[in-house]
C-alpha cells in the first residue's frame, strides 16, 4: 500500500509486518541523509578515481538506487550497482511512485520504470553512469565474484528481520567489503552495533534523518 511520508514522498507500507519501506518522517530525506550522504560521498570523499561498486541489500522502491544514479551524474562516477530484492514490489505500485518529480527529475521517469520492469539477474544501464544488476536471491544465498565499495544496508528493521541483523550475516557483508569499504544503515541498535564490531567492522554513529537521532556507518579496515 502507498502512503505518504511527511516530506511529500511516497513509501510502501506492509501492514501485517507492520513495516515500511522508508521512514514516514520523510522517505526522500531519509535515503539522502543514510545512503547518499553518509554513503556515496563518505565514500566519494576517500576513494580514488574509477567505477564504485555498491551492493544495496533490500532494493525495494527503488530510492536508494535513484538517488545513486543522480549522484553519479554530478560527479561522474560510474557506479556498478548490485540490488538484493527476494520479494520485488508490484510492479503497479513501483511505478506510481512519486520519486522523480519530487526530486525534479521527470526526465528519469521512464528509466525508472524500466527498471522495476527489466528482468532479474540481468544487467541493463539505467544511465550513462549506472549499471544496475538486480538480483531476487536473499543474501545468504548470495555470491558475488567482484568485491564492493559500499554497501547500502536497507533490509526492514531488525524487529521484522532478525535473521539479517546477525554477528554472522556482518561477517558475510564484511568479507565482501574491499579493505577500506563502508556500510550504512539507517539502524543503531547497540546490538546492531555489537554484531558489526564482532564480524570485524569499526562503526561510528551518526545524526540519524528525521524521525530517528543516529544512524550507523561501519568501515572495513585496511590492509596494512
Amino acid at each position: 500500500m502507498i502512503i505518504l511520508t511527511k516530506d511529500g514522498s511516497h513509501t510502501i507500507s506492509i501492514p501485517e509486518m507492520k513495516v515500511t519501506y522508508h521512514s514516514v518522517h520523510g522517505a526522500i530525506q531519509e535515503s539522502q541523509q543514510v545512503f547518499i550522504q553518509a554513503g556515496f560521498y563518505g565514500l566519494h570523499a576517500i576513494a580514488g578515481p574509477g567505477q564504485l561498486c555498491i551492493l544495496e541489500v533490500g532494493f525495494g522502491t527503488g530510492l536508494n538506487m535513484l538517488l545513486t544514479a543522480i549522484e553519479a551524474e554530478k560527479t561522474e562516477r560510474n557506479i556498478y550497482y548490485a540490488a538484493l530484492e527476494p520479494n520485488p514490489l508490484d510492479e503497479a505500485e513501483a511505478v506510481s511512485l512519486n520519486y522523480c518529480r519530487l526530486l525534479d527529475r521527470e526526465d528519469l521517469q521512464e528509466d525508472f520504470i524500466r527498471v522495476h520492469r527489466c528482468p532479474w539477474n540481468k544487467s541493463i544501464s539505467v544511465t550513462e553512469h549506472l549499471l544496475l544488476h538486480k538480483s531476487d536471491k536473499t543474501l545468504q544465498a548470495f555470491q558475488h565474484a567482484t568485491l564492493f565499495n559500499l554497501i547500502y544496508f536497507d533490509a526492514f528493521a531488525p524487529v521484522a528481520q532478525p535473521e539479517l541483523w546477525t554477528k554472522e550475516i556482518f561477517e558475510k557483508l564484511y568479507k565482501l567489503l574491499l579493505p577500506g569499504g563502508i556500510l550504512v544503515t539507517y539502524c543503531s541498535k547497540g546490538v546492531v552495533r555489537r554484531n558489526m564490531q564482532a564480524a570485524g567492522f569499526t562503526t561510528e554513529r551518526l545524526p540519524g534523518p528525521p524521525g530517528k537521532r543516529e544512524m550507523l556507518r561501519a568501515t572495513k579496515r585496511m590492509v596494512n
